[in-house]
Formats: structure tokens, sequence, C-alpha cells
């Protein structure tokens, strides 16, 4: 079953990562350009930014030259606490 919302992707784990990717123009080879990529992904695999580089290299022209990424899980267990009282006011 596909994971639906961002919050339970992030409760399954997944954290945000962004790619600065460094790539060859195609007409003009010796300049590079830059691109950034967002996805949710799960750190140490990431396969989402691998399938996305995987289609970089499978169907765009532009080589790529470098990719430099971080990822931060966004819920982490010390942030998500189970409630287990209710104050109403009013």
């Amino acid at each position: 079953m596909p994971i639906a919302s961002e919050l339970e992707r992030q409760m399954a784990g997944y954290g945000l990562t962004t790619a600065e990717i460094l790539y060859h123009m195609p007409d003009h080879p010796h300049m590079l350009q830059s691109y950034v990529w967002q996805a949710y992904d799960v750190a140490p695999e990431f396969p989402e930014m691998y399938r996305f580089l995987d289609f970089w290299q499978r169907e765009l022209d532009g080589p790529l030259h470098s990719v430099r990424y971080t990822h931060r899980r966004l819920i982490g267990p010390q942030e998500w606490h189970a409630l287990k009282g209710e104050l109403v006011l009013h």
C-alpha cells in the first residue's frame, strides 16, 4: 500500500532530502549549471534520490558533474508524544 500523505511518510521514517545537482550544459560542456531537487526520502538508502538520478542519466542530455545532498528527519522520536490527557477550557 503506498504511503499517501506527507505526515504518514514522516511517521514511517521519511525525511526531507535536498540535493544540489551540478551538471554540464549540453550546448556548452565546459559550463556547469545548478539544479536543486527536494523530496521525502529514507536515509541512508535514498531510493527516491537514486531513482531521480537514474532518470537524469537515462533521459536528460546534461551529464552530471556532482551531487551534494542533505537529509533531515522532520519528526523524530523526541518530537512525537502520545497524548495521555486532555485539558478543556470553557
